[in-house]
Order: C-alpha cells, then structure tokens, then sequence
C-alpha cells in the first residue's frame, strides 16, 4: 500500500445543541417516552439565545394556553416567567424516508501511541422507519473481516483510519459508511462519531450511570489508571469505569460480549436521562460542555434534521425497538487473515435476513412472515432479475427467464455475458436475501457463486449469470 504522509484529520465543528439533540434522538431509541422528549426539545428551541437558528421551522400549536406554574408528580412545569407560552412545534420527518446512521466509536490511543489516524473501537448501526414507526440498533464488532471499498479486505475498525490517511470522499466517515452499506446492502445517511474522552466527560456530567453486571469482570481504564476488577451486582459507574465495562474483551464472548454491554450502558443512560431535570441541565450547560466536548463529537446531520429526528422517535414503542449482534455461529466464523491473526468472517446472507429481522417490518419476525414459504418471502422482497446467458447454448437466457417467470421471480431481461461461466453466479446489487435463497434452491446454485456488490444506483437488484452447470443440468422443459 502506497505510504502517505498523516496528519489529524479536520473536522467541521457541529454546535453542541447539535449534538445534545442527536444524543436525545439516539437515547429515544432505547425508549425515552414522548413526554421527555417533547419538553427537551420545546424547552431547547424556545428558550435558546440566538438570532436566526438556521432550518428550524417553529409553529404554535392550536394550543396556546399558557400553562400554570408549580411541580407535579412528572416534574417542574414546562412554562414559567423565563418560558414563552406558545408550544412550538418542529416541522416533522417527512413521514417517508427511511433514516440510517452509523455511531461510531473513536479509539484516541492511536494519536496518542504516534500510530496516526484512529480506528473505531465501536459501531453501532441506527436504523428507523417512520412509515411502520420501527426502529433497531445493530452491533458490528471490530474485527470483522470485510472489503473496504477502494482498498483489499481488512478488519472493519480500520476503514475509518484508511479514510482519514488516504482522504478518501467524506473521509474516516465517509469510508466506514460505505464499508458497512457493501457488508449489509443499505444506503446509510447519517454518522454520528465520538471519542473515548468524550463518552467518558458526557457520563460523568449527568452523574454516573446504573449497570447491573452479572459477574465480576476484569476492566482496563483508558490512560494511565490501574485495571480493576467490578464485582458482580448492580452499582452506579462514572465515565471511565462505565467506557472500561463497555470496551472490556476478556470475558469468553470477548467482542460480542462487549456490544450486548455497549448497549446495556445505552440502555443505562437512558434511564439515567429519564430523570426529569437532566436534559434541561445538559441544555443549560451547552457553553461549557461545547467547548470541552465540541473536538470529540462530530456529525454531518444538521440541526433541523436532528429536531425532526428527536420530533419522529417518540412516535415508536418500546416494543417495536429491535437490537441485534453480529456472532457466531449464525453470521460470523472464526478464521485468520492472510497474516496469520484472529479475525472474523462474516456469513453474508445470514447477514442480511439479520438486517431485516431489525430493520424491516417485513423481517422474518414479523408474524405475517414466520410461516411464509420462501417463495412468499421472495414475492415480498419484489427484487428485480438480470439473466446473462454465460454458458454456449443458444437461448438459454431466453428459455430460463421463461421458467422463472413462472415461478414467480420478476426478470426484467436478459443478454449475453461477456465472460464464459462454468458455475452460475449471482450478484446482488442491493440486498436481497430472501430472492437469493429462492434463486439457490431453485436453481443449485452453490453458496460460493453467490457474490455481494453493494450498488443503489444498479437498474437492476439481482443479475445471474448462468453458466454451464446450469445448461447441462436444469428441470427447464
């Protein structure tokens, strides 16, 4: 690989009110009711003491009854002498777009070892669909073995390393959001990245948060503090404890056990935010924390967006909020990179029916899906179909689109591969899980022929190239 000088990679500094609206929108997620959020956000956007906040567009509701003062068993009223009475009301999702973002974990130690640009210690995949108002939280461990585009397979917590050395378009970001939308088959249009010393200040600054640990468990603090060992049983952790607990690797699952506790201290904060008082107080800090925390937090979604998103995740149960990990046996395996070290490979169309079981209301846990045949899920998926004929035989192509027409599978065409093909191959554009596994059983076609180019922009979501297995060997009439 070509050398290139590094330097620290730039960011656009995003206010904090950014970010605390992220943060809230994120926490949403692991179930923050409607009420939390409807006054943080209200509270935030009326009171804040800057002329023109750019994108935000505030309505009074038909509600302008100004409110009484006082505390009530929810809390301290929303309204008072520094409060104006209207509610205002944020312009709300467009009700339509599927909303993806990619949180990421920064691991600082490589800046500080002279090692150059950092790689993520965490992903976190956040994916909400307003349309049937579901949500989900997908873990991705660091050692996955994956293709970073533009560059050869390597472990996934590099690709943001590879993005700031090389400035590759959109940078470290940039670089893992295209890495994880090859590995899953989705379009991902948010990040959301913060560093180490970050998570730890935002923890200690709403006071700590409430783990139960199931047994004890070894923990390395970051910096130059002494591992210690955290009993089993419920205690409250401050932010380097809480972020060692959370990125602690020797217990047996060592990095899938380390995101079900990445998204048991979420699930942590969560509640710690539940507290009436705690986002007012954050909000009131804003100036301070900005400037201590502004460095370590970064994202490429705008206010408006953020209070739109915060606005649209209230609108979701707690119910239709899913969470998943990728490990073994299912979607992972254990095997050694071309160097000889430990890494994990993922099983890519196990993959994929995971990221439907999370993210898509159409996912085979989905009670209308259980009990479907895998045609029916094919049918459900509406992928479209490319034949090329990569074998000898005239009208191959022609007579296969036939077959499969009748077996329910939409083709939209066919043509000549230019390569001649002993196996037949299937290349999937846009993830499509559910087609494949039709198209694999129909047609024998092998696991190892099935390959993943990640590509929204493809005219079409699946092509098959047939090749002279297929030819030689086929129930056609």
């Amino acid at each position: 690989m070509t050398q290139f000088q590094e330097s620290k990679p730039k960011y656009k500094q995003t206010p904090l009110w950014v970010k605390l609206l992220l943060l809230a929108a994120f926490i949403a997620l692991a179930g923050v009711t409607a009420v939390l959020v409807f006054n943080a956000v209200r509270s935030f956007v009326t009171s804040w003491e800057i002329t023109d906040l750019p994108g935000i567009v505030v309505k009074p509701s038909q509600d302008t009854t100004p409110e009484t003062g006082g505390t009530s068993e929810e809390g301290p009223s929303s309204s008072g002498p520094d409060q104006p009475s209207l509610r205002p009301t944020p312009e709300p999702w467009d009700g339509a777009s599927r909303v993806n973002m990619l949180v990421m974990g920064l691991d600082y130690r490589d800046w500080e070892s002279g090692e150059g640009a950092p790689r993520t210690d965490t992903m976190i995949l956040v994916s909400v669909d307003p349309l049937s108002q579901t949500a989900g939280m997908l873990s991705i461990p660091r050692d996955l073995w994956v293709s970073i585009p533009g560059f050869e397979h390597e472990r996934i917590n590099t690709a943001y390393r590879l993005g700031e050395i090389y400035e590759m378009p959109g940078g470290g970001p940039g670089l893992a959001m295209a890495t994880v939308e090859e590995l899953l088959g989705l379009e991902i249009d948010y990040y959301a990245q913060i560093d180490f010393y970050a998570f730890e200040r935002f923890i200690d600054e709403i006071g700590g948060v409430k783990v139960d640990i199931p047994e004890t468990i070894k923990v390395d603090p970051v910096g130059s503090k002494l591992p210690r060992n955290l009993p089993a049983g419920t205690q409250v952790l401050p932010g380097d404890l809480a972020l060692a607990y959370a990125r602690a690797r020797n217990s047996e699952g060592v990095d899938f056990d380390r995101a079900v506790r990445q998204q048991q201290v979420i699930m942590a904060i969560r509640n710690r935010l539940l507290h009436h008082d705690m986002l007012f107080t954050l909000i009131g800090k804003a100036p301070e924390l900005y400037a201590e925390l502004s460095s370590g937090v970064n994202t490429n979604m705008s206010l408006d967006q953020a209070v739109k998103l915060a606005w649209l995740l209230p609108q979701i149960s707690e119910q239709n909020i899913k969470s998943g990990v990728i490990g073994p046996p299912d979607y992972v395996a254990f095997g050694k990179s071309p160097d000889g070290d430990d890494v994990v490979k993922p099983r890519p169309q196990n993959l994929r029916l995971l990221r439907d079981e999370i993210f898509t209301a159409s996912g085979i846990t989905n009670p209308e899906m259980v009990n479907a045949t895998s045609k029916d899920k094919m049918l459900a998926e509406s992928a479209s179909v490319s034949l090329l004929n990569g074998a000898s035989t005239p009208g191959l192509a022609t007579r296969t689109q036939d077959y499969l027409d009748g077996e329910g599978v939409t083709v939209m065409g066919t043509g000549d591969s230019p390569d001649q093909q002993t196996s037949t191959t299937v290349i999937d554009y846009t993830g499509n899980p559910y087609t494949l596994n039709y198209l694999v059983e129909l047609m024998g076609i092998s696991e190892n022929r099935i390959l993943h180019r990640f590509d929204p922009a493809s005219e079409v979501d699946v092509v098959v190239i047939l090749g002279y297995d297929w030819a030689n060997n086929n129930p056609m009439p």
